[in-house]
C-alpha cells in the first residue's frame, strides 16, 4: 500500500483517479479548494478509512505541506480548467496553474516525493502538425488573447517540472491529457460532450461554437486514470513527457449529431460563432489528435472504450444526475449500431 496525495481529488479527473488507488489498496490525501471539484465527486469514498479529504487550496504553502509529509507520492491535477472559466477567471488560470505548481514541486523536491504532473494538449497551441508527439514545437498566439495564457500556464508548469528534474534530481513524470470525458463531467465551464449531452436531454439547441468543422478526439476518464498510474508505477517515466489520450477522430458537428441521435432529441444543432461563444477575437485550433506511441511503448498503454461507448456512459451519468423522465436513452437497436453493449 502507498500514501498517495491527489491535488485537485475533487474534479472529474481526480475523483476516478483517488476511486482508482483507493480499490487497488493505497491510501488517498485529497487536496481541492472546491473552485471546479465537487464533494459530491467522491462522496462514495466518504468515511472510507483510506480516503482523507482536505479543503484547501494548494497555494496555501504550510496546508499543502502537512499533507507532502505524510505521502509517498503525488499526483497534482488541481488547476483551473475549462475554456470559459480560463476566460472568466485569467489572473486565477495564471496564479493557480503556476504558483500552484510551484508549491507543489517545490515540497516534493524538498521531501523527495515522486511526483505526476498534469499537463494539457492546451501546450501545443495553434501548431497545424498532427498528430501530435511529445516533442513538436508550440506555436501559440498573442499575448492579448487570454485563451493563450492557459496554454502558456501549462507549459511554465512543464517546464518547472523538468528543471527539478534535472537540477534537483526529483523524479517527476508530465502526463500531457487530450481531451477527457466521462461520467461526473460538467459542461459547465465549456466541456464539449456533456454540454452537448445536456442540452439534448434539456431538448434546448445544441449549441457548436464556430464551423464544427474542427476536430477533437475523446479518451474515457477510465482509460486515462489507468495510463496515469500506469506512468507512476514505472520508474523510467521520470524526467519524461507523455501524451495521454485516444486518436479516435471526430469533428465537433458530427459529435452533435452523435449526441443527438444518441439521446433521440429533437434538439437543433445551432452554429455560434466565436466571438458570441466566448470573447471577441476568440482563437481556436483546427484538429487536436494525440500520437500515443511513447506511451505504448513504455507502459503498454492502449484505449479500451470507443467514442460510442463514452458518449453512452455519460448520457447514463447525465440522466441519473438530473433524475429526468425524459424518454431518450438510446434503444436496444440504436446500442448495436453504434457498437455500444447494454
Amino acid at each position: 500500500m502507498s500514501r498517495v496525495l491527489v491535488t485537485g481529488g475533487a474534479g472529474f479527473i481526480g475523483s476516478h483517479l483517488c476511486e482508482a488507488l483507493v480499490e487497488r489498496g493505497d491510501e488517498v490525501y485529497v487536496i481541492d479548494d472546491l473552485s471546479t471539484g465537487r464533494l459530491e465527486n467522491v462522496a462514495q469514498l466518504d468515511g472510507h478509512r483510506a480516503f482523507h479529504f482536505t479543503s484547501g487550496t494548494i497555494l496555501n504553502y504550510p496546508l499543502l505541506e502537512s499533507l507532502v509529509r505524510k505521502v509517498d507520492r503525488i499526483f497534482h491535477l488541481a488547476a483551473v480548467v475549462g475554456v470559459q472559466k480560463i476566460i472568466e477567471v485569467p489572473i486565477d488560470t495564471i496564479e493557480i496553474n503556476v504558483l500552484g505548481a510551484h508549491n507543489v514541486l517545490t515540497l516534493a523536491a524538498r521531501h523527495n516525493k515522486p511526483c505526476l504532473l498534469a499537463s494539457s494538449s492546451e501546450v501545443y497551441g495553434k501548431s497545424n502538425k498532427h498528430p501530435f508527439t511529445e516533442d513538436d514545437d508550440a506555436v501559440y498566439g498573442p499575448t492579448t488573447k487570454s485563451r493563450w495564457g492557459y496554454a502558456c500556464s501549462k507549459a511554465i508548469d512543464e517546464f518547472l517540472a523538468l528543471a527539478y528534474f534535472r537540477s534537483k534530481k526529483l523524479p517527476i513524470t508530465i502526463a500531457r491529457l487530450f481531451n477527457t470525458t466521462g461520467p461526473r463531467q460538467t459542461g459547465r465551464y465549456g466541456m464539449v460532450l456533456p454540454r452537448f449531452v445536456e442540452q439534448a436531454l434539456r431538448g434546448e439547441p445544441i449549441t457548436v461554437f464556430g464551423s464544427g468543422q474542427q476536430s477533437r478526439c475523446f479518451a474515457d476518464v477510465s482509460d486515462v486514470v489507468t495510463a496515469l498510474i500506469l506512468l507512476t508505477d514505472i520508474p523510467e517515466a521520470a524526467g519524461q513527457v507523455f501524451n495521454i489520450g485516444n486518436p479516435e477522430e471526430i469533428t465537433i458537428g458530427e459529435l452533435a449529431g452523435l449526441v443527438k441521435e444518441m439521446t433521440e432529441s429533437a434538439s437543433p444543432i445551432r452554429l455560434i460563432p466565436y466571438d458570441e461563444a466566448y470573447q471577441p477575437g476568440f482563437e481556436d485550433m483546427q484538429r487536436r489528435v494525440p500520437n500515443i506511441e511513447k506511451l505504448h511503448r513504455l507502459t503498454g498503454f492502449s484505449p479500451k472504450i470507443k467514442l460510442a461507448q463514452i458518449a453512452h456512459r455519460v448520457i447514463t451519468g447525465k440522466l441519473q444526475e438530473m433524475e429526468t423522465d425524459v424518454p431518450v436513452m438510446p434503444g436496444p437497436s440504436m446500442g448495436v449500431r453504434f457498437g455500444v453493449r447494454q
